[in-house]
């Protein structure tokens, strides 16, 4: 069973900068994509950002609206891990942050294709 381990929320000010991370238990996890959403209170979760491959070194990055230019994924091979880097932030970044893995082929952008989910990690942006 693959875990996904979210960290690096926290509270910040507006203008500060954060980066999640999210580390798979497995290594091999080459056929999934990986994305982050958030879910602020009372709403829905929301695409945030999502990372795509083909096996090897050629990738698309693909965001929501509200946060292009400001955040950006990347990704580790050899940790396993990817990360969201949070710039500028802004109190409506509120929410907590969730890291999935959906299965290669499947729509990045929807919550409901993802096959893994972590934890979840609280990010909080005050004015």
């Amino acid at each position: 069973q693959v875990q996904l381990v979210e960290s690096g929320g926290g509270l910040v000010q507006a203008g500060d900068s954060l980066r999640l991370s999210c580390a798979a238990s497995e290594r091999g996890f080459t056929n999934y994509n990986r994305g982050w959403f958030r879910q602020a209170p009372g709403k829905e979760r929301e695409f945030v950002a999502a990372l795509t491959w083909n096996g090897g070194s050629v990738f698309l990055k693909e965001y929501a609206d509200a946060v292009k230019d400001r955040f950006t994924i990347s990704r580790d091979h050899a940790k396993n891990t990817v990360y969201l880097q949070m710039n500028s932030l802004k109190p409506e970044d509120t929410a907590i942050y969730y890291c999935g893995a959906v299965e290669s082929g499947r729509s990045v952008w929807k919550g409901n294709e993802y096959e893994y989910w972590g934890q979840g990690t609280q990010v909080t942006v005050s004015s």
